[in-house]
């Protein structure tokens, strides 16, 4: 039986700055062992692996595969603004400040090869509830504006 998901490709272009740029901007640990380049954040046992074209050759099954766009990766905040505060300062890119939506809040970012991250806060059912709250608080004003 499948127990638990061990990485999540993402193609990246450099196999020496890309993981430099997660552990400098994001604090990720990284490992480099020959061709596997993976980072992650500290404690996760889920790792990104940063796939990266072989002797900057693209291999045959890789010819409609390009880094950048949305990877559909989420990872969790304990502080959703304090840590896009910091992220920014490290001169972190974001594609989308901080949202929130039906589903919830968060935001996204891009790597330097421009594959794009979401980041949300750690999902409780009290945290949707409120999230939810505050969407449908929302929607009341704006309807109210509009009448």
């Amino acid at each position: 039986m499948l127990t638990e998901i061990s990485s999540v490709p993402v193609l990246a272009k450099d196999a020496k700055k890309s993981p430099k740029w997660y552990s400098e901007k994001l604090g990720f640990e990284s490992k480099v062992q020959g061709h596997w380049v993976a980072v992650k954040p500290e404690g996760s046992k889920t790792v990104i692996h940063l796939c990266v074209a072989p002797h900057g050759r693209i291999p045959k099954e890789w010819e409609d595969d390009r880094p950048g766009g949305n990877t559909g990766i989420g990872l969790y905040s304990d502080g959703l603004k304090r840590t896009i505060e910091e992220l920014k300062a490290r001169g972190v890119e974001f594609k989308k400040d901080l949202t929130t939506e039906w589903f919830g809040t968060y935001a996204i970012f891009r790597d330097p090869d421009g594959n794009e991250l979401w980041m949300q806060r750690a999902a409780t059912r009290t945290t949707c509830l409120c999230e939810l709250q505050g969407v449908i608080q929302q929607r009341l004003e704006r309807t109210r504006r509009v009448n």
